[in-house]
């Protein structure tokens, strides 16, 4: 009985120890700035955002807390995955990004939820053939959800714990 519960309750613990130490690690909601001096190419969508030729001003926009992703092999929860995600997006997003947050964290967690079926999160998860996929779910799903103003989806920290 307790090696059926035990599991059930590694989960518990370790996303609420998850969302708790990301409540507490985050700084406060605020966007950043391009530098100025910083070179950057101008995406397709935000070319098609802006078909005046300017060039837009991009930033970026953290995402409040982590997303916690269980890893299962079969029937059996192996490991749990913790993402860090923040938006880059045209200059004048953030009310409208952080008014549809729920929303759009739904989104993106249904993409890791996705990835992680699909054994995304298995070995060498990390390596760059594995993770642009998953980019590319990410920034598709954020575009579909928010618009072409949301440039890309930036994985800022990952790790995976076993359980």
């Amino acid at each position: 009985m307790l090696s059926k519960l035990l599991p059930i309750i590694l989960l518990i613990i370790g996303t609420g120890g998850g969302i708790g130490a990301g409540i507490m690690l985050a700084p406060t909601p605020e966007t950043q700035d391009l530098a100025a001096g910083e070179a950057h190419q101008t995406p397709p969508a935000a070319e098609e955002a802006h078909p005046e030729g300017e060039k837009p001003e991009y930033i970026y926009i953290k995402l409040n807390s982590q997303f916690v992703v269980p890893v299962v092999e079969r029937d059996k929860l192996s490991a749990l995955v913790v993402v860090s995600l923040s938006l880059e997006a045209v200059e004048g997003m953030s009310d409208r990004i952080y008014a549809l947050e729920p929303k759009l964290r739904d989104v993106l967690l249904q993409v890791l939820f996705d990835h992680a079926n699909m054994g995304g999160f298995r070995g060498a998860f990390t390596r760059s053939d594995v993770m642009m996929p998953l980019r590319t779910a990410l920034r598709e799903a954020a575009q579909r959800e928010i618009g072409p103003d949301i440039v890309d989806v930036l994985i800022m920290g990952i790790s995976r714990q076993d359980v």
